[in-house]
């Protein structure tokens, strides 16, 4: 009987085939992104994977996708230090494995304000003006994701306390941010690319700033996971985090890579996703020490409740970047 049952499973081994055998055994990943500029290239993660079954999903924002990875919906999420941040801070398990694309942040002005570009002595006046009149400025961005830190750390280091001083307006879906400028229903918008340049080009809102004089500087977007999910599928983690740097290195060789998946998931045109890519830097290093400065500028945005630099640095794990790259992490931002 046992015999029988051996030849059995060697006779279906040879129908099936050594290829069908390994296919088996390949890790699935979900994985998860949000829609914007320079989180789009995610979508092509699963035609670059090796060894790994990639289920890939978008959507509206950075907080969506961690609350997926948070509630195991997915398995791997592509957030912001921002998000990573606020996880540990409200004791969430999430682990840093790659970088993936810095940028993709600006402040926009209603062309009522006759706001110079880069003019911060005139935002400060008609800030004052504004808040003296009890009718302070009121300022956009979606709740929670690396615009809205970027810009928060850029006016407090402007004398501007963006709990105090201005009226913030929370809008979630970027998608939505050109349309609140064009109905005056805000006076300033920091907002995602592409929606930072449809805005500007479709004449809505004028150029202020790009908010990067702050801890957080340009680093926006951040590849995690849970350490269960390292516990069990660490080749499919892998294969996720080689395939971000090697996305990473075929956007810097080709930029049309990256404006076909813009224009083809959010239906802008080549223009704008072209004008985007100005303000967008392929990156998939983990880079610590800004992560720790950015987790106390946080805290002094109180944005988060304590102190999480242990937790940030004990929670990054280099070693699949290490693997994909060859390069020891001292060279990938540790």
């Amino acid at each position: 009987m046992r015999t029988s049952l051996r030849l059995g499973l060697v006779l279906m081994a040879a129908i099936l085939g050594g290829s069908d055998l390994a296919s088996a055994q390949t890790a699935k990943i979900k994985l998860g992104y949000a829609k914007c500029a320079h989180c789009l290239p995610m979508s092509l993660v699963p035609g670059l994977a090796k060894n790994v079954e990639v289920d890939a999903t978008g959507f509206n924002s950075g907080n969506d996708v961690l609350t997926a990875l948070i509630s195991k919906s997915i398995d791997v999420a592509q957030v912001t230090y921002l998000h990573y941040i606020t996880a540990l801070d409200k004791g969430f398990d999430v682990v840093a494995v790659s970088g993936q694309i810095n940028g993709g942040s600006e402040c926009l002005s209603s062309t009522k304000l006759n706001l110079p570009p880069d003019d911060w002595t005139a935002f400060k006046a008609i800030v004052a003006k504004g808040k003296s009149d009890g009718q302070p400025l009121k300022v956009a961005a979606s709740r929670g994701n690396a615009q809205d830190i970027h810009m928060r750390g850029a006016f407090l280091k402007q004398g501007v306390d963006p709990n105090k001083d201005i009226q913030f307006i929370n809008i979630p879906n970027p998608s939505d941010h050109l349309a609140a400028l064009q109905r005056g229903e805000v006076d300033m918008i920091c907002s995602v690319e592409p929606f930072a340049s449809q805005i500007r080009l479709a004449g809505a809102g004028k150029h202020f700033v790009l908010p990067y004089d702050q801890a957080a500087g340009n680093l926006t977007n951040l590849i995690v996971t849970r350490s269960d999910v390292i516990a069990s599928q660490r080749a499919g983690v892998q294969g996720i985090v080689t395939a971000v740097v090697e996305l990473d290195n075929k956007l810097i060789a080709d930029k049309s890579l990256w404006i076909d998946v813009i224009n083809k998931l959010t239906g802008l045109d080549k223009t704008v996703a072209t004008e985007a890519l100005k303000n967008a830097s392929p990156d998939p290093a983990i880079h610590r020490s800004q992560t720790l400065a950015i987790a106390a500028m946080m805290r002094d945005l109180k944005y988060i409740s304590k102190d999480v630099s242990a937790e940030a640095e004990k929670n990054m794990d280099y070693s699949f970047l290490e693997q994909a790259t060859g390069k020891t992490k001292n060279d990938l931002g540790y």
